[in-house]
Protein backbone atom coordinates (compact mmCIF):
# COMPACT_ATOMS: atom_id res chain seq x y z
CA UNK A 1 0.00 0.00 0.00
CA UNK A 2 1.06 3.57 -1.03
CA UNK A 3 0.93 6.70 0.82
CA UNK A 4 -1.28 8.66 -0.80
CA UNK A 5 0.41 11.85 -0.38
CA UNK A 6 4.16 10.78 -0.92
CA UNK A 7 3.63 7.94 -3.29
CA UNK A 8 5.67 5.59 -1.25
CA UNK A 9 4.99 2.21 0.43
CA UNK A 10 3.65 2.57 4.19
CA UNK A 11 5.30 0.90 6.73
CA UNK A 12 3.87 -1.05 9.45
CA UNK A 13 3.37 0.49 12.99
CA UNK A 14 1.80 0.48 16.19
CA UNK A 15 -0.28 2.90 17.87
CA UNK A 16 -1.22 1.65 21.65
CA UNK A 17 -1.50 -1.53 20.17
CA UNK A 18 -3.32 -1.11 17.24
CA UNK A 19 -1.65 -1.69 13.75
CA UNK A 20 -2.11 1.24 11.24
CA UNK A 21 0.20 1.90 8.53
CA UNK A 22 2.70 4.96 8.42
CA UNK A 23 4.26 7.22 5.80
CA UNK A 24 8.03 7.57 7.09
CA UNK A 25 8.52 10.45 4.69
CA UNK A 26 5.19 13.00 5.30
CA UNK A 27 4.52 11.00 8.90
CA UNK A 28 0.94 10.41 7.54
CA UNK A 29 -1.20 7.03 8.90
CA UNK A 30 -3.45 4.92 7.19
CA UNK A 31 -6.12 3.91 9.43
CA UNK A 32 -8.17 0.60 8.18
CA UNK A 33 -11.95 0.71 8.92
CA UNK A 34 -12.72 1.37 12.90
CA UNK A 35 -9.01 1.58 13.43
CA UNK A 36 -8.93 5.02 14.25
CA UNK A 37 -11.46 5.10 16.99
CA UNK A 38 -9.73 2.02 18.09
CA UNK A 39 -6.48 4.12 18.47
CA UNK A 40 -8.72 7.11 19.93
CA UNK A 41 -10.10 4.49 22.55
CA UNK A 42 -6.63 3.19 23.52
CA UNK A 43 -4.79 6.92 23.26
CA UNK A 44 -7.14 8.05 26.64
CA UNK A 45 -10.26 5.78 27.87
CA UNK A 46 -12.36 8.29 29.15
CA UNK A 47 -13.05 8.92 25.54
CA UNK A 48 -14.08 5.69 24.36
CA UNK A 49 -18.03 6.86 24.90
CA UNK A 50 -17.58 9.90 22.75
CA UNK A 51 -17.96 8.54 18.97
CA UNK A 52 -15.47 10.01 15.98
CA UNK A 53 -17.23 7.95 13.72
CA UNK A 54 -17.74 9.46 10.59
CA UNK A 55 -20.77 7.41 8.78
CA UNK A 56 -22.60 7.70 12.97
CA UNK A 57 -22.67 11.14 12.59
CA UNK A 58 -22.18 12.66 9.07
CA UNK A 59 -23.61 15.98 10.04
CA UNK A 60 -20.57 16.63 12.17
CA UNK A 61 -18.43 16.41 9.30
CA UNK A 62 -18.78 18.72 5.94
CA UNK A 63 -17.02 16.63 3.07
CA UNK A 64 -15.62 18.14 -0.02
CA UNK A 65 -13.51 16.23 -2.96
CA UNK A 66 -9.75 15.71 -2.04
CA UNK A 67 -7.15 15.01 -4.34
CA UNK A 68 -5.99 12.16 -2.83
CA UNK A 69 -6.67 8.59 -3.41
CA UNK A 70 -7.30 5.91 -1.30
CA UNK A 71 -4.34 3.47 -0.49
CA UNK A 72 -6.36 0.28 0.20
CA UNK A 73 -9.15 0.66 -2.54
CA UNK A 74 -7.68 3.47 -5.13
CA UNK A 75 -11.06 5.34 -4.75
CA UNK A 76 -11.23 9.04 -4.86
CA UNK A 77 -11.43 10.29 -1.23
CA UNK A 78 -13.33 12.71 0.41
CA UNK A 79 -11.60 15.66 2.88
CA UNK A 80 -13.98 15.61 5.76
CA UNK A 81 -14.30 18.63 8.22
CA UNK A 82 -14.69 17.80 11.69
CA UNK A 83 -17.11 19.82 13.82
CA UNK A 84 -16.32 22.74 14.72
CA UNK A 85 -12.46 21.93 15.00
CA UNK A 86 -9.86 22.96 12.61
CA UNK A 87 -9.15 19.11 11.64
CA UNK A 88 -9.27 17.76 7.95
CA UNK A 89 -8.87 14.35 7.39
CA UNK A 90 -9.15 12.33 4.18
CA UNK A 91 -11.89 9.62 4.19
CA UNK A 92 -12.64 6.99 1.83
CA UNK A 93 -16.49 6.01 1.53
CA UNK A 94 -15.61 2.73 -0.33
CA UNK A 95 -13.74 0.70 2.52
CA UNK A 96 -14.42 3.81 5.14
CA UNK A 97 -10.16 3.59 5.70
CA UNK A 98 -9.23 7.06 6.99
CA UNK A 99 -5.76 9.20 5.79
CA UNK A 100 -4.69 11.14 8.76
CA UNK A 101 -1.46 13.72 8.00
CA UNK A 102 1.25 14.50 10.35
CA UNK A 103 0.08 15.56 14.29
CA UNK A 104 -3.78 15.22 12.71
CA UNK A 105 -4.33 11.85 15.07
CA UNK A 106 -2.83 14.04 18.09
CA UNK A 107 -5.56 17.37 17.00
CA UNK A 108 -8.48 14.68 17.13
CA UNK A 109 -7.38 13.75 20.72
CA UNK A 110 -6.89 17.22 22.02
CA UNK A 111 -9.93 18.37 20.24
CA UNK A 112 -12.63 15.51 21.59
CA UNK A 113 -10.56 15.94 25.26
CA UNK A 114 -11.40 19.68 24.89
CA UNK A 115 -15.15 18.49 23.80
CA UNK A 116 -15.14 16.71 26.87
CA UNK A 117 -13.85 19.22 29.32
CA UNK A 118 -16.81 21.69 28.01
CA UNK A 119 -19.61 20.05 28.16
CA UNK A 120 -22.56 21.31 29.97
CA UNK A 121 -24.48 19.74 32.53
CA UNK A 122 -27.22 19.12 30.01
CA UNK A 123 -25.06 17.80 27.29
CA UNK A 124 -24.05 15.09 29.94
CA UNK A 125 -27.40 14.15 30.70
CA UNK A 126 -28.39 14.06 26.90
CA UNK A 127 -25.53 11.90 26.68
CA UNK A 128 -26.16 9.91 29.34
CA UNK A 129 -30.00 9.04 28.14
CA UNK A 130 -28.82 8.26 24.64
CA UNK A 131 -25.82 5.99 26.19
CA UNK A 132 -29.05 4.66 28.24
CA UNK A 133 -30.39 3.90 25.06
CA UNK A 134 -28.06 1.89 23.17
CA UNK A 135 -27.02 -0.16 26.99
CA UNK A 136 -30.83 -1.56 26.25
CA UNK A 137 -30.59 -1.59 22.54
CA UNK A 138 -27.18 -3.30 22.38
CA UNK A 139 -25.28 -2.31 19.25
CA UNK A 140 -22.04 -3.16 20.83
CA UNK A 141 -21.21 -5.63 23.70
CA UNK A 142 -22.79 -5.14 26.89
CA UNK A 143 -19.89 -4.39 28.98
CA UNK A 144 -18.46 -1.78 26.32
CA UNK A 145 -21.76 -0.42 26.77
CA UNK A 146 -21.37 -0.23 30.58
CA UNK A 147 -18.15 1.22 30.28
CA UNK A 148 -20.09 4.13 28.08
CA UNK A 149 -22.58 4.68 30.37
CA UNK A 150 -20.09 4.62 33.50
CA UNK A 151 -18.02 7.16 31.66
CA UNK A 152 -20.85 9.20 31.27
CA UNK A 153 -21.93 9.36 35.09
CA UNK A 154 -18.70 9.76 36.19
CA UNK A 155 -18.44 13.18 33.87
CA UNK A 156 -21.51 14.51 34.85
CA UNK A 157 -20.76 13.93 38.67
CA UNK A 158 -17.61 15.51 37.88
CA UNK A 159 -19.56 18.70 36.43
CA UNK A 160 -22.29 19.08 38.69
CA UNK A 161 -19.74 18.78 41.62
CA UNK A 162 -18.04 21.66 39.43
CA UNK A 163 -20.37 23.73 39.11
CA UNK A 164 -21.92 23.20 43.17
CA UNK A 165 -19.20 22.42 45.32
CA UNK A 166 -21.60 22.43 48.64
CA UNK A 167 -22.69 19.42 47.06
CA UNK A 168 -19.28 17.93 47.18
CA UNK A 169 -18.69 19.22 51.04
CA UNK A 170 -22.37 17.77 51.73
CA UNK A 171 -21.29 14.37 50.95
CA UNK A 172 -17.76 14.76 52.36
CA UNK A 173 -19.27 15.75 55.61
CA UNK A 174 -22.12 12.66 55.68
CA UNK A 175 -19.77 10.45 54.32
CA UNK A 176 -17.51 11.73 57.54
CA UNK A 177 -20.09 11.16 59.82
CA UNK A 178 -23.10 9.50 58.67
CA UNK A 179 -24.94 9.81 61.62
CA UNK A 180 -24.88 13.47 62.84
CA UNK A 181 -27.50 15.11 60.30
Amino acid sequence: MDCPVCKIELNKKSIKGIEVDECEKCEGIWCDNDELKQVKDKTDSDLNWMDFDIWKHPERFKAKSAKNHCPNCKQAMDVLDYDNTKIEIDYCKQCKGTWLDKNELENIIAALEEELLTKSVNDYVKATVEEAKELISNPESFLSEWKDFSTILRFLQYRILSLHPEIHDTMVSFQKNPFNR
